[in-house]
Formats: structure tokens, C-alpha cells, sequence
């Protein structure tokens, strides 16, 4: 069997400023030439066939998420996760998902629908009377800490620091793959803070998911038999995930299917007159401009992918970007149709690690968008204003300024 090597005439970076800009034309490249690509500067392999990618999803024992599941983790040799649920194998992984699967059910997620609009409703009526404003800055970007922090109980007060602690965790300098010591100082002050919120509600239990999650007990699979609950590291690890991963996502979804309703008002009408569509563009606009690029793995042995082979021991990205741009799956990809069928999603992950917060993220997206179609089906974006983020494996703007007209 062949080995995977770089080809030389395609050049992969997810740390260059050309990835965060524009990274489909490098897709279409690796998916046709190299689908199995190595990295040689950084050393970390790239799947980026949907496929391949949803393979790997389901590989969990191949690929291990013990590693991180970000590329600066996988280039630490010293790395292993100790906390996060997203970075875990079995049997662990199986223990915290079912303990947290039965705060985070679909029907809980459902539920929150009338405290998100209202939320929501809230940030679009200061912006009511305005000719313009900016559609992540305004809105996207503020709204869902808001929303997540309801959720777990988080006090008014403490909820805007929140949200300055999760975007320095995500940024990233052009051609860094590691946070900045801010970002360092912020991931551990957010530890600290959900940390001690789990305590205080076991001190004091209130109607909301961060109680449930302190409460929540499952029977134990071991020969030690019993039950057990999540620690209050575990809880805090879960509290940061969610956070900073509900956020990015639906913020950048937002600001991404502003630009993408502008540039194609076809799409944007059939929103106009058929709300129904919704939940369907939203799929679109996340397959499309994927918020989550890629996530990270590493080979617990070798292994075949495209009928290449990855060696044991070494760092893998799935390209989810990538993956939802493949035409050998999505007829006409480049196309963005809100109209599309879609096959299993991977942009929420797959397997044992798919997204508990997909769910909440559609909720959000779509009730973002119904909204935003209500009350001012006439905008227009200024894509001579809009700005792009550098955000570790974050696609999207950080800036989408709109004027509305009629």
C-alpha cells in the first residue's frame, strides 16, 4: 500500500491568512489530488473527502480524541486531555455523555425556545429604529453567551465578562496556532468561574441546566456497580465547551448567512416567502461556510484512508469545510440552494463526539434568521465593511455592517 505524501503543488495552511479568507479553492486541490495530504512543516496528516471525514468521525478508536482536538494540543507531544468531553475515548467519553445527555436533551433544548426569542427579540428591537448596524457585532456575537448563560443559571451581571473571556480563548494572531497569554489567562479564569458556580448550586439549587447537571446521576457499567455524577471539574469542563462552542458557532453562522443571503437574493427570497425553509438554510449556510473548519485527531495505529496510508502515532485534521464542499456527494456544491437535501451532517461532528449543542445552535440560527426576515426582509449588506476573524479553526466575520431599506 502507497504512503501518504505531500503533493508538491498544493499548499494547506490553516494557519495562513489565505485559509481564514478563502480555503475552498486549496479544498477542491486536496480533494481532487491529495486526499490524503501531509503537512510537512507542521506534521499533521488532512482528510478532506466527505467520506473520509465521516469515516473518521466514526473511528473514534483509530482516530483518538485523547490528543486535543486543536492543532496547537496535537503538535504538543506532552499533551493529553484530562478533562473536556470533547477530548475523550472511551471508556470515559461513554460515562460523561451519558451523565450529560440527560440534562442536554432535545426536549430541554426545545423547551428554552420562547427564553431564546425573547432574548433575541430583545437585542433586534434596540436596533429597530437604526438605518444601519452591524449584524455580528450588534447582534450575533452578543446574544448567544446570553442565551447559554441563561441556561446554566449564570447571573445578569457576570454574563458580558463571560463573553470577553471566550473571545480572547479564540483568538488568534495571523500565523499563530497557539493562544495568546491572555487567551491562556482567560481559559483558566472561565475554569474557575464554572468551577465555582457548580459549587454554589449545590449550595443552592435553582430551576436551571447547571443545577440539573450537579444532580444528574446514571448507574455505573463497572463491576463496582452503583451510580455516579459528574465532579465539579467536569461540570466546569462542560460549561466551557459550551460556551465557547455554542457561541462561535452561531455567531459565525449569522454573520455568514447575512453575506451569503446578500450575495445570492434568490435564496434570500425564498426565505421571504416560504418561512418554512428556514431550518433547511440554515443547514445551507453551515454546510456552506462551515463554522468549524476542521477538528483535530490523532492515529492510535495505522491506517487506510483513499488507499493511503496514515502511520501510527501522528496528528490527522477532518476537514469539515472541505468535506461539506464535495461534489462527489453534494450535486453542484459551490452552489449555495437553501432548497438543498442533505446527506448525514458532519458539520457537527459524527459518532460518539457529535455536537450535544448542534441542536440548541440550529434552535438559535433558525430563530435568528426567522426574525431577521420579520422585521427587515430588505436589507442589504456593506461588504466593503465586513472583516473576517483569525480564530484558531473558526471560520467567518467578525464585522457585517447592513443598511436597511424600506
Amino acid at each position: 500500500m502507497p504512503s501518504a505524501v505531500t503533493n508538491g503543488n498544493i499548499e494547506f495552511d490553516p494557519l495562513s491568512e489565505e485559509f481564514f479568507d478563502d480555503p475552498y479553492p486549496v479544498y477542491r486541490e486536496l480533494r481532487d489530488h491529495s486526499p490524503v495530504y501531509f503537512n510537512e512543516r507542521y506534521g499533521f496528516y488532512a482528510l478532506s473527502r466527505y467520506e473520509d471525514v465521516l469515516r473518521g468521525h466514526r473511528d473514534a478508536a483509530v482516530l483518538s480524541s485523547a490528543h486535543g482536538v486543536r492543532l496547537w494540543d496535537l503538535l504538543n507531544p506532552d499533551f493529553v486531555n484530562r478533562s473536556s468531553i470533547i477530548g475523550m475515548d472511551e471508556p470515559e467519553h461513554t460515562r460523561q455523555r451519558k451523565l450529560v445527555s440527560r440534562v442536554f436533551t432535545p426536549r430541554a433544548v426545545a423547551e428554552l425556545e420562547p427564553m431564546i426569542r425573547e432574548i433575541i427579540g430583545g437585542y433586534l428591537d434596540e436596533l429597530t429604529d437604526r438605518g444601519s448596524f452591524d449584524i455580528v457585532a450588534d447582534f450575533s456575537a452578543p446574544f448567544p453567551i446570553q442565551v447559554i448563560s441563561g441556561m446554566l443559571g449564570v447571573p445578569h451581571s457576570d454574563r458580558e465578562q463571560l463573553r470577553h473571556w471566550f473571545d480572547l480563548v479564540v483568538h488568534r494572531e495571523p500565523g499563530e496556532h497557539t493562544p495568546s497569554p491572555e487567551g491562556v489567562a482567560a481559559y483558566l479564569s472561565l475554569h474557575e468561574y464554572f468551577h465555582e458556580l457548580a459549587q454554589y448550586k449545590r449550595r443552592h439549587p435553582a430551576e436551571d441546566m447547571m443545577t440539573r447537571l450537579v444532580e444528574v446521576t446514571v448507574d455505573r457499567d463497572d463491576a463496582e456497580g452503583g451510580s455516579t455524577r459528574l465532579t465539579d471539574q467536569e461540570i466546569s469542563s462542560f460549561g466551557v465547551l459550551l460556551g465557547g462552542a455554542g457561541s462561535e458557532t452561531v455567531t459565525k453562522a449569522i454573520g455568514n448567512g447575512a453575506v451569503l443571503f446578500h450575495r445570492n437574493p434568490a435564496e434570500w427570497q425564498k426565505v421571504i416567502d416560504d418561512p418554512y425553509v428556514i431550518p433547511q438554510a440554515v443547514e445551507e449556510v453551515i454546510r456552506y461556510w462551515a463554522p468549524a473548519q476542521y477538528v483535530g485527531r490523532y492515529t492510535t495505529r495505522e491506517a487506510e484512508y483513499a488507499g493511503e496510508v496514515i502511520p501510527a502515532g501522528v496528528p490527522v485534521l477532518l476537514l469539515t469545510g472541505s468535506a461539506c464542499r464535495d461534489e462527489r456527494v453534494f450535486p453542484n456544491a459551490d452552489q449555495f440552494d437553501v432548497t438543498r437535501q442533505h446527506p448525514v451532517s458532519v458539520q457537527f461532528g459524527h459518532g460518539i463526539h457529535a455536537c450535544l449543542g448542534a441542536a440548541l445552535a440550529r434552535l438559535e440560527s433558525r430563530i435568528a434568521f426567522e426574525e431577521i426576515a420579520r422585521r427587515w426582509p430588505n436589507h442589504t449588506v456593506d461588504e466593503a465593511g465586513c472583516k473576517r476573524v483569525t480564530a484558531a479553526n473558526v471560520s467567518g466575520y467578525s464585522h457585517v455592517p447592513v443598511n436597511v431599506t424600506g
